[in-house]
């Protein structure tokens, strides 16, 4: 096994054959960290998310959210995965998650195939990494190197999901001070943001951003916002219809791609928290970076990359820590 150690570079390589580098440091994860113990790991895992992709594509955007989910409660230790048992209240109940994250039942047949293959091997959390990494480079994005080795929570935290996840209306202040609360700079929080391009939105999540009478839109004489806002208001009514859904990124909503900042920089942001990068960038320095992902989709690949593989190492769980569960919706008896 390669274990990670301070600054190097790391070579990754694009779908569309284009190679890019991004520097880690990570000391606690290693690559091919399944390679003696479970050598078809990643193999499997791939398999099954392409099959789970096949029969939904909007599959790949609801597994990239359970890791991202996942990672800013306690860190990525599978903690999302826990269904309410004993003294366990799930996570799956807060307010980002509930009737919204999906994706748990391809977690479990992964997890069952992995158990058959190496029972109680491949953690919970490493899954949830892998299953990001495979969703993405389906959808037509990255492809990166993950580095594994995490275990599994023996506990959940309703009150740090309600906490920590970014509400889909949150200002840019708050989400800055989000991505600081673990350890992610402005560069993570627009990169990451780029995950937006995949997926879909309930109505109650941008209705807000839809009837906000404040919006920018009134003072654009092209009226660009206005025709946005009343293909929104065509799906999503000022009351009712809260699950109604509309893609993320309308240009390209299958495509994992960089239309998603040439959209907000249109206006034509989903939700409040997307249009926020550059209504409320006073400096500008996040603008700076909203234009050059636009325009460079190579360079927005890189720094997507790059800023998963960090968010991937937060607050994780190692060595005899937690532990590896059987079945990720319980910790073992």
């Amino acid at each position: 096994m390669e274990i990670i150690r301070a600054s190097f570079t790391l070579v990754v390589f694009v779908l569309n054959m284009v190679t890019i580098t991004l520097s880690v440091e990570n000391e606690v994860l290693y690559l091919d960290y399944y390679k003696e113990t479970c050598p078809l790991a990643e193999e499997i895992v791939s398999r099954n998310v392409e099959i789970a992709v096949l029969k939904d594509p909007r599959m790949a955007a609801s597994l990239l959210r359970l890791h991202f989910h996942d990672c800013f409660v306690m860190g990525c230790d599978a903690s999302i995965l826990l269904d309410n048992h004993g003294d366990i209240i799930s996570e799956k109940q807060a307010g980002p998650n509930l009737n919204s994250v999906r994706g748990f039942k391809v977690i479990d047949e992964i997890k069952y195939i992995l158990e058959e293959a190496c029972p109680l091997t491949v953690s919970c959390a490493d899954i949830l990494a892998m299953i990001a990494r495979d969703a993405v480079a389906l959808r037509g994005g990255p492809r990166w190197k993950v580095w594994l080795g995490r275990r599994d929570s023996m506990k959940a935290s309703l009150d740090g999901a309600n906490q920590f996840i970014p509400a889909p209306n949150s200002s840019l202040e708050t989400l800055i001070s989000n991505f600081n609360e673990q350890g992610l700079d402005i560069e993570d929080l627009v990169a990451l943001s780029g995950g937006h391009t995949l997926g879909k939105a309930r109505c109650v999540s941008f209705r807000q951003r839809v009837y906000d009478i404040n919006m920018e839109e009134k003072r654009d004489k092209y009226k660009r916002y206005r025709t946005f806002r009343r293909i929104l208001r065509s799906i999503c009514p000022d009351s009712g219809r809260d699950d109604a859904i509309a893609p993320l990124d309308f240009s390209t909503p299958a495509k994992f791609d960089n239309h998603y900042y040439i959209n907000i920089l249109e206006g034509n942001g989903l939700l409040g928290s997307d249009n926020v990068l550059v209504t409320e960038d006073h400096e500008g320095e996040i603008i700076k970076l909203v234009w050059a992902f636009a325009a460079n989709e190579e360079l927005f690949f890189n720094s997507f990359a790059k800023s998963i593989v960090k968010m991937g190492n937060i607050n994780v769980l190692t060595g005899l820590e937690g532990e590896i569960r059987k079945n990720c919706r319980f910790v073992n008896p």
